[in-house]
């Protein structure tokens, strides 16, 4: 089963400095329907003004993703973490039992297009930490997973989280274990999930799939929750 999750239905802000959308409840966006899918809380697709962006403010108990499309993204944190984020590159910090942070556009001229994501942790109160890597290459790559395996960052969920590179009319699969669910965010161009066509912005809800089939249809970026 698939349900598809439309980029024009998602809710939208507009703060000048950010143009947000959000595919689940966020922040003064509330939808019933649409509080997150399995550990999946957050997906925010957020574009930021040259020198703009979200000055130090408080988390905790969220396993946080960030993927910039375009741009790049300045991050600091309470950890002792910091660095500056580019196309290619995943930042994940576990917030644990409470970190700050703050993240801003890291130019004053580009904007910013990126990718946030929140996965609920299967444990609360865990200790705050932060890393970054890049993560290179076409078809599926692996980008976090519970026991980082393959170099990918370790996050505190039941989860993986994968980066599908797809040109036109190239295919990729990935098999889904019996019980497992899946959701897939179009973040650049065309693809289809077993068939079903998603533009920029749509995401797609698998169940009770033995795995998906992933084309594309131009050439493309997606990320893949392979998810309990």
């Amino acid at each position: 089963m698939i349900r598809i999750r439309r980029s024009d239905d998602r809710g939208h802000a507009d703060h000048g400095w950010l143009d947000a959308r959000h595919t689940f409840s966020f922040a003064d966006y509330r939808d019933e329907n649409h509080m997150g899918f399995r550990s999946l809380r957050v997906i925010n697709e957020d574009r930021v003004a040259p020198g703009a962006g979200f000055p130090t403010h408080p988390h905790r108990d969220m396993e946080i993703l960030t993927w910039p499309l375009e741009g790049s993204i300045a991050h600091k944190d309470s950890t002792g973490g910091e660095g500056v984020i580019r196309p290619g590159e995943m930042q994940h910090m576990s917030a644990g039992s409470g970190v700050r942070h703050s993240e801003f556009n890291a130019s004053d001229k580009e904007a910013l297009h990126l990718l946030q994501i929140w996965l609920v942790p299967e444990t609360k109160g865990i200790a705050p930490s932060y890393e970054q890597k890049a993560f290179p290459g076409e078809g599926l790559v692996l980008t976090a997973s519970p026991d980082a395996r393959d170099g990918s960052l370790r996050i505190h969920q039941d989860a993986e989280v994968w980066v599908a590179r797809l040109k036109k009319g190239e295919e990729a699969k990935l098999a889904l274990r019996p019980g497992r669910h899946a959701w897939v965010q179009a973040a650049k161009g065309e693809i289809a999930v077993n068939g079903k066509k998603l533009a920029q912005g749509d995401g797609a809800a698998v169940s009770d799939e033995k795995e998906l089939l992933l084309k594309g249809g131009s050439e493309c970026e997606s990320i893949v929750f392979d998810l309990k």
